[in-house]
């Protein structure tokens, strides 16, 4: 196993800079999704740990190695892309073996390994198929085998399963998830997906046009996003923004809010006039909450346990609003709902958190 560290790693194309001083270390042992919209840089920085694109500025160490220069055939890791690549005329044993082969391994030491992958990801019985007589699924876990029998220090992983459909896609991440806990080692994952960052990783990284936007734990970003960028990305279904005014009131910091009633907060730790307010779905209480207003129902989408309500305000701002799933609601129906002021998140005009006193995730 082995953990990695980027100093002010950049990346440009000529003039074009698609990577910005990227710091960032990765602690031996843990599972880091790097995760952002399309044409975040990514999969760049996947493929720039993994020696597959050159660094312009900084470095880059796995273990105690500076690997700057090293071709990716020495740097001890194995990546997992998107596409399978798989060798079509050989038989998922010889896909298996081929790396190792070439490695010139003894064969004992080869089939032990191929037999021990197979174990892991539960694929003996598939050893002597063809890459055609498997499904998607297979076909994964046979791509994710070829890594795991060279038994590198570190796993890259480009939106491995991203070609999958939904119901495998969730399979696979509990399967991954059991892998890595299995395996231990350290592993680097891709994916524009936020719910498979969510459920999978000890940390994530959120990327914006090749700079990291914030580092932490799933519950640290979704508790306490560091900017609107980051509380836009995370947390499905999509958290709720509002324009609002802040004054200095008797007992705080006065909000005006449109539609809804004003609320005081204290402790505002610096001094701020235009305020974006923040509040999740869930946050919100069917008549109830000390913050209320009314609001008329759009669409309802019923999902089992729970129901998402897309609402319209007076002011024709759109509201999500999530509830569980024992009322019944209609389109065109009038509901009231609110909140508590310890259940927002504030940010300035430059779009960047405010803590502030009483926040109710406040560890």
């Amino acid at each position: 196993m082995a953990g990695l560290s980027l100093r002010n790693v950049g990346k440009s194309y000529g003039a074009v800079s698609v990577m910005k001083g990227l710091t960032l270390d990765i602690v031996d042992g843990e599972f880091l999704v790097l995760v952002g919209p399309s044409g975040c840089g990514k999969s760049t920085l996947l493929r720039m740990i993994a020696g597959l694109e050159d660094i312009t500025d900084g470095t880059i160490t796995i273990g105690d190695k500076i690997v700057n220069d090293l071709p990716a055939s020495k740097r001890e890791l194995a990546m997992v892309f998107q596409s399978y690549a798989l060798y079509p005329h050989m038989s998922v044993r010889k896909n298996l073996a081929f790396g190792l082969q070439n490695m010139k391994l003894p064969k004992a030491e080869i089939d032990a390994r191929v037999n021990e992958a197979a174990r892991v990801l539960q694929i003996e019985p598939l050893l002597e198929r063809k890459p055609r007589q498997l499904s998607g699924g297979q076909k994964q876990r046979v791509a994710i085998g070829r890594s795991i029998v060279r038994e590198p220090k570190l796993f890259l992983f480009d939106e491995p399963l991203s070609n999958l459909d939904a119901e495998l896609r969730v399979q696979m991440r509990v399967e991954l998830a059991s892998l890595y806990n299995k395996l231990g080692t350290t592993m680097i994952y891709v994916t524009h997906d936020q719910v498979e960052a969510m459920t999978m990783a000890s940390r994530i990284v959120v990327l914006r046009k090749g700079t990291i936007e914030q580092v932490g734990t799933p519950q640290e970003l979704y508790t306490r996003p560091a900017n609107l960028f980051v509380a836009g990305f995370i947390g499905s279904p999509k958290i709720n923004m509002f324009e609002a005014k802040a004054t200095k009131g008797a007992g705080g910091i006065h909000i005006s809010m449109a539609d809804f009633s004003g609320f005081e907060i204290k402790g505002l730790e610096r001094n701020v006039d235009r305020v974006t307010v923040c509040i999740r779905p869930e946050a919100f209480v069917l008549d109830g909450g000390s913050v209320t207003v009314g609001a008329k129902i759009d669409l309802v989408e019923y999902l089992g346990s729970e129901i998402l309500l897309h609402t319209s305000l007076p002011s024709g701002q759109k509201v999500l609003v999530q509830t569980n799933g024992k009322e019944k609601y209609a389109m065109g129906q009038t509901v009231s709902f609110g909140f508590e002021p310890s259940d927002v998140h504030i940010f300035d005009h430059d779009g960047d958190r405010v803590p502030f006193e009483h926040e109710a995730l406040e560890e």
